[in-house]
């Protein structure tokens, strides 16, 4: 039997742990938009067929893994069907829906509204569910992150002037942020019985297939060249497979707005990217949100985290 001094040192520990492991599925996240952006250079691909190729290559990757344990899939789509299909599901879904809005309105508008969106909901969720206002820490950090953000994405000059269709792109970067949201919460629920490289290799599969109608009508065809296959398959195993399979795991022991902070880390990591690979420009307001937004992180990480709110079961 555990000391209670050891028990909640285990417990910090554990907090700890997932905040680590979020950090490093976000910054694995950030690197996609660079490697997207050369593969649409070289390809005629569409960002929603290169979304499909992205899950597609992970899901793969991941079911040649479990390749002598498919009973272990097959046992967690049967313990839970409604709540992996749903996460699945929600996984191309808000990718489709960020996608849209990128063809509407642009990259940085888009991801200012999508990824601002996530975290208040999250944190409105979790604050209805427990019947209680969010921690000081949670409210600053979260304010803190979404200036952050705000100022990163403004430094693009994105705006909705001169797009064909601004409310289009407007609605659906919402709807993708609330899709986010909700998948996020979902998924805290189905982490909590299932192992997070089942999650992973089960979600990117449904999330492949939901993804596959709007890819085929606008072309998977592409130019087969070492580079384009290696540039797709990074992005779809180490920025999707190994990703989210961190991120599932710091999500059995990490609240889902405290995750929906962290992940705002990606914008900044494709922002340094950006100018690291791509040799775009770095104005002094992205300068500016990224300190504000590593002070939220920093927060995070310095301050005592509350345990996770318990969870009700999953859906069935």
């Amino acid at each position: 039997m555990l000391s209670p001094r050891t028990e909640l040192r285990a417990q910090r520990l554990g907090a700890r742990t997932g905040l680590v492991q979020i950090t490093l599925a976000a910054l694995l996240w950030g690197t996609t938009g660079v490697v997207v952006q050369l593969i649409r250079n070289r390809t005629s691909l569409s960002p929603v067929s290169i979304g499909f190729y992205r899950l597609a290559v992970a899901a793969l990757f991941l079911l040649g893994l479990h390749a002598r344990n498919v009973r272990d899939l097959v046992r967690a789509v049967r313990a839970s069907p409604i709540g992996l299909l749903l996460v699945g599901v929600g996984l191309g879904g808000y990718q489709a829906a960020y996608f849209i809005s990128v063809a509407a309105i642009g990259v940085s508008l888009s991801t200012m509204v999508s990824l601002g969106v996530a975290p208040v909901c999250i944190a409105i969720w979790e604050s209805a569910v427990a019947r209680r206002r969010p921690s000081g820490l949670t409210v600053g950090s979260l304010s803190a992150g979404i200036v952050g953000l705000v100022l990163i994405t403004a430094a693009g000059g994105h705006t909705t002037t001169g797009a064909q269709h601004p409310l289009l792109g407007l609605i659906a970067a919402v709807v993708s942020g609330v899709g986010y949201a909700a998948s996020t919460v979902l998924s805290r629920h189905v982490s909590q019985q299932t192992p997070a490289m089942t999650l992973t290799t089960i979600s990117t599969l449904f999330g492949a297939t939901a993804l596959a109608p709007f890819a085929f009508v606008n072309g998977i065809g592409l130019h087969v060249t070492a580079s384009t296959v290696s540039m797709l398959v990074y992005i779809g195993v180490v920025a999707t497979a190994v990703s989210y399979a961190l991120f599932y795991a710091g999500l059995r022991i990490t609240s889902g707005s405290v995750a929906a902070v962290l992940t705002l880390l990606e914008p900044l990591t494709a922002a340094v990217l950006a100018v690291a690979v791509l040799g775009e420009p770095l104005p002094a307001m992205e300068i500016v949100g990224g300190v504000i937004l590593l002070g939220a992180i920093t927060a995070l990480y310095l301050m005592p985290q509350p345990p996770a709110p318990e969870l009700s079961a999953p859906p069935p």
